[in-house]
């Protein structure tokens, strides 16, 4: 499999803009810039798309290992924040808040740990994933 996105940049750094489309269009010529990345401007960046996609990554495949372990979820819920630290990205840390009957917490956090340490998003990052897992009763 392989997906495919492309960036369109004109101008500097700091004035210019640039914007972002993907394969399947769900981003099309969406907006970035200096602003969006670096202070409250409107549009996206490449920080919060690696938070997209590994809060995304890491929730599928939870909700995979919790099948395959014989557990149905009711809801998967996960944040992701990804830090940005003198220019280079240091840290995602993931917030996972989890409705799933009949599982005992410690499965529940064995089986979170592993899809953290297994998804292909955190297989892909060198820098330090953190995770702070609550499961509803």
């Amino acid at each position: 499999m392989k997906r495919k996105a492309t960036a369109v940049w004109n101008g500097t750094v700091k004035e210019g803009q640039g914007h972002l489309t993907t394969q399947s269009t769900v981003l099309n010529q969406t907006q970035y810039s200096f602003n969006s990345r670096f202070a409250d401007g409107i549009g996206t960046n490449p920080e919060e798309l690696l938070a997209a996609a590994h809060a995304g990554c890491f929730t599928m495949k939870l909700s995979l290992d919790l099948t395959e372990a014989g557990f149905t979820p009711e809801k998967l819920q996960t944040e992701s924040i990804i830090s940005l630290d003198n220019g280079k990205i240091v840290k995602s840390e993931l917030t996972l808040e989890a409705t799933v009957p009949n599982i005992s917490d410690d499965q529940f956090q064995e089986i979170a740990k592993g899809a953290k340490e297994n998804c292909p998003v955190s297989g892909a990052f060198s820098f330090e994933i953190t995770l702070t897992a609550s499961l509803a009763q």
